[in-house]
């Protein structure tokens, strides 16, 4: 229970997945879909008590639904929407490794959430700083639905809190992984990444002259032709000196 609310609940730090925080989005497998913000949320399994507490807002929201929604009966086989990401999706394929270890949960909102930095809880992260991979807590609540004859629980995405950076889930690195500890005040050279053929420190003052490079920077020096000797006299060239 989070804010007095059964359905509501506070992960505990979580990695975030499939991110799509900043702009909605719509599956365009599913024909028709709404475009909305959402994150596919990956809970550490070692995180008992955050597990505890999602199995306790899902309850709390089928017995809700049961009341309000489903008049009164509840579907024998009630699908949870948290998954073993150490198993397989409903379709028979494995989750992906970054599932492996966790429990899998994805939650959507048609409103766009906030999603606020440790350092200011009253400020709005930028969205480079939002993406898939990153390390969040975030604010959840299950809701029970029945659409054209389907009952089920769903979960709604809150808010979400970023803790701390992570490696990107979308196959690139992030520039603070790629320059980590170069030019950081305090932090020595030495221990800057070492990059093969780069300068130790900064770039040359002269650029090296290749070979067979057309550039007049580098050009050599023009040969002076050999001088004849001339008879200051006549103004005749000299030949045939004994030297």
């Amino acid at each position: 229970m989070y804010q007095n609310d059964p359905m509501k609940c506070l992960t505990g730090e979580v990695r975030l997945s499939y991110v799509h925080l900043t702009q909605p989005y719509a599956n365009a497998k599913t024909p028709g879909a709404e475009p909305k913000y959402s994150a596919t949320i990956l809970i550490p399994k070692t995180d008992v008590a955050t597990k505890a507490d999602l199995d306790r807002a899902f309850e709390a929201a089928a017995q809700d639904a049961v009341a309000k929604k489903w008049g009164g009966f509840r579907p024998p086989q009630l699908k949870s929407v948290i998954h073993d990401g150490d198993g397989v999706r409903q379709d028979g394929t494995p989750f992906g490794e970054e599932c492996k270890g966790h429990w899998v949960l994805t939650a959507s909102s048609k409103q766009p959430p906030q999603v606020v930095g440790m350092d200011n809880i009253n400020c709005q992260l930028a969205p480079q700083d939002i993406y898939s991979g990153m390390y969040a807590r975030v604010t959840l609540r299950f809701f029970g639905y029945a659409n054209s004859g389907n009952k089920g629980v769903g979960c709604g995405l809150g808010n979400v809190l970023k803790t701390r950076d992570g490696e990107p889930l979308s196959g690139g690195a992030s520039a603070a992984a790629d320059f980590a500890g170069i030019g950081q005040p305090g932090i020595p050279d030495a221990q800057a990444p070492a990059y093969p053929n780069a300068p130790a420190q900064g770039y040359p003052a002269q650029a090296p002259a290749y070979p067979n490079v057309q550039n007049p920077a580098f050009a050599a020096p023009a040969q002076t032709p050999a001088q004849t000797p001339v008879d200051p006299i006549t103004g005749m060239p000299v030949t045939g000196l004994p030297w």
